[in-house]
């Protein structure tokens, strides 16, 4: 494939498995956190939002050194997690996955707020005057309309998760068949010598996959206003 050696692939399917399974388990949270942030007004929702935003705004080896503090071994809840279910998150792709998943979290929140910030709640109440239930309105009535914001959300985290670095390499260490993901193997290749060819290709393979996404983000989001307006 294109010239890949077997650590490029494996960096490469890594990647992607570790993009994909974080986007999955983190898309109702997603949608949880948006409704709660677009729909309802409770005390501390300031700092709630706050909170979500963070990954934002403080550098990705603080989110990976929190995680450590949180899930390591030793750490507040993972070391009940290893006592009592054997569940150890470091140093694996499934902590590569919730590293990737805190940090680009607030991506995919924003649009879907903004999304359901945008829809006339007298939507939602018509339906329950025609005998539906809130859940049954949130997926018949509210969920379509804001699908472009989701949609765009899942694209912009999905493209954030590949890009991913700091926070995975302090959480989940770099590790060639597990961890180490597209920008972990170009930072091992920028570090060794002669291996500037092998770190082109992980340099190209990073822009096509992130160029894909956004691209694929765009087209999506018109095909589904078009589809709605149509």
């Amino acid at each position: 494939m294109l010239g890949l050696t077997g650590l490029e692939l494996e960096a490469l399917q890594v990647s992607l498995k570790v993009s994909l399974w974080s986007l999955i388990w983190t898309l109702p949270l997603a949608l949880g956190s948006a409704w709660l942030l677009a729909r309802t007004e409770f005390r501390g929702k300031a700092v709630f939002n706050a909170l979500i935003h963070v990954p934002l705004v403080v550098p990705p080896v603080v989110i990976g050194y929190l995680l450590l503090v949180l899930l390591g071994r030793q750490g507040l809840i993972g070391i009940w997690l290893n006592d009592w279910f054997g569940i150890g998150l470091v140093f694996t792709w499934q902590g590569a996955a919730i590293a990737a998943s805190v940090v680009a979290f607030p991506l995919f929140v924003r649009p879907i707020r903004q999304a359901l910030e945008a829809v006339d709640p007298r939507l939602d109440e018509a339906a329950l005057t025609l005998g539906a239930n809130k859940r049954q309105a949130f997926f018949a009535v509210t969920l379509p309309i804001v699908m472009p914001g989701v949609l765009t959300g899942a694209l912009l985290f999905f493209s954030r998760a590949l890009g991913e670095f700091g926070a995975t390499i302090t959480f989940a260490a770099n590790i060639p068949g597990e961890t180490q993901t597209l920008p972990l193997a170009l930072y091992t290749a920028t570090q060794s010598p002669g291996s500037d060819p092998i770190a082109m290709r992980l340099v190209m393979m990073s822009l096509v996959l992130a160029l894909g996404a956004l691209i694929l983000s765009e087209w999506l989001t018109r095909r589904t206003y078009t589809q709605r307006r149509g």
